[in-house]
Order: C-alpha cells, then structure tokens, then sequence
C-alpha cells in the first residue's frame, strides 16, 4: 500500500513543480516546447560513435535545473525508472559490433563505445522530457501544441491518459486496501485471486470513466479540453529559444571539448 501511495505522489509531483514562479517557469510554453525538441532533435543526430560531442549537451539539463530550482533527486530517480529499458537496448552491442580501438595501449570494442552513446543519448532525451513537464506542466504544454496546430483529438487523448493514470492508481490502491482489509494475516494478494482482482479493477475502471465522462459533460466538456489562457510571446522568450538554439548548433558542428581543449594548451588544431 505504501507503495502506491508513493506511486500517486510521484505522478503528481512534476505538477506540483510545474506551479512554481521561476525564471524558467514563467517563460512561454510555445518556447520551451520548441527548444526541448530542437534540443531532441541534436542530441538524436549525432552518430553512434560519436561521445565526446554529447558531453557539452549536458550544460542544458544543468542550467535548466539550476534556474528553475528544482530538486534533482526525483528527477534522477525517474530517468534511473527507465535505465533497465535503456540497458536492455544498448547491451547486445559489444556483442554485435566486434570492431576494436585502441586507447592508452589496449584494445577495446567499438560496441562498447554505441552502449555508451545509447545511454548518453538516452539519459539526456528523457531528462529534457522531464525537464519540460516539470516546468511547464501537462496543460499548458496541450495549449503549445494547439498553437501548433496539433489535431485536437490527440492532444486530448495525451492530456486524459497523463491525467487519468492517477485515478487508476487510486482504483488500485482501494482494491487491495479491500483485500488487505478482508485477508489481514494475507502478505500479498494470493495468486487464486489475481484473476478476481483484476477482473473486478478492469470493471471498476469502466465505471469510473463512466462517472467522470458524465461530470465532464455536465460541466459543458464538447471534445475541447481548454488549457487557459496562454500570454503572447515576449522578446525574452524569443531571446532565450535563439540562445540555446545557437548554442545546439554550435555544439553539433564543433567538438567543443576538442576546441577548449586546444585553446587551454594553445594547441590549435
């Protein structure tokens, strides 16, 4: 149960973030949409031997981070959530690439090197999605599509799916209280009710979508979710979507930690 509970709360802590007055936060959702997928976007492009070049796209997630002052341990926690996926995806490649290098006198596979390129890469796309969420939050993120013109029909089938796991979580919740309630010496659910129990949460489920469609409708839902009212963008916003965009662009053509390198040791190569 404790579990759970934890569950729920961690579902709607990017939404309790999202509600704070920093400088990242009262920026223009239509903005940071469009720098974080400008950001995907060069982070993605870069070639799976290619490591060095992904070390100055840390700077982002960092500065973001610091200016929006948000805690960094719920967000490390969520991208540690999907390592196992990331891991599983990556691992097979020293195993499928056997071409070798050579470095400080010893032989390693290039396969090593795409693993590592895989969980750089994917460390930083999901940082930036979690990044994006918890300072913008999922409402005002469905009003920056809509200004894009993303179908409607899809931007309110992301916003009930992120809204609503919650209110399954909380099906599960009462459904096991249920059980504990009734079985106390139990530790667990017992595997001869496993079907029982998920027969009954798939039909309270159904019942409670049931009752939330009907409260939609009464309070005059016509397949438009309304987000709010979203200000106009400002010079600042454009002025922090061009510097960062710069900055991405720059990091993708030039190997930034070569060229520091070089000139630190005036060594220009």
């Amino acid at each position: 149960m404790a579990n759970i509970a934890d569950s729920i709360y961690n579902m709607r802590l990017l939404d309790d973030l999202a509600r704070q007055e920093t400088v990242i936060h009262k920026l223009h959702p239509l903005v940071k949409l469009l720098t974080t997928v400008s950001y995907l976007t060069v982070v993605v492009s870069f070639g799976r031997y290619e490591v060095a070049g992904l070390l100055p796209l840390f700077f982002y997630p960092v500065m973001v981070l610091a200016l929006a002052e948000l805690p960094v341990k719920p967000i490390l926690l969520r991208i540690l959530l999907v390592s196992p996926f990331i891991i599983g995806i990556g691992i097979l490649n020293p195993v499928f690439d056997q071409q070798t290098f050579v470095l400080a006198g010893r032989e390693f596979s290039r396969g090593w090197v795409t693993f590592l390129s895989i969980l750089l890469k994917s460390g930083l796309t999901v940082t930036a999605a979690l990044l994006l969420i918890a300072t913008t939050g999922m409402d005002r993120l469905a009003g920056a599509l809509r200004i894009l013109k993303v179908p409607r029909v899809f931007v309110l089938q992301l916003l009930l799916t992120y809204r609503y796991i919650s209110v399954l979580m909380e099906e599960v919740a009462r459904t096991l209280r249920a059980y504990s309630l009734r079985a106390p010496k139990q530790k667990g659910v017992h595997r001869s009710a496993w079907g029982s129990l998920a027969g009954q949460l798939l039909l309270r489920t159904f019942d409670r979508a049931q009752r939330i469609y009907e409260a939609m409708c009464l309070r005059g839902f016509s397949g438009e979710y309304h987000s709010g009212e979203i200000n106009k963008i400002c010079r600042w916003d454009w002025a922090y979507l061009g510097g960062w965009v710069v900055f991405f662009i720059l990091a993708r053509t030039y190997n930034l930690p070569l060229l520091i390198g070089s000139l630190l040791t005036g060594v220009i190569r």
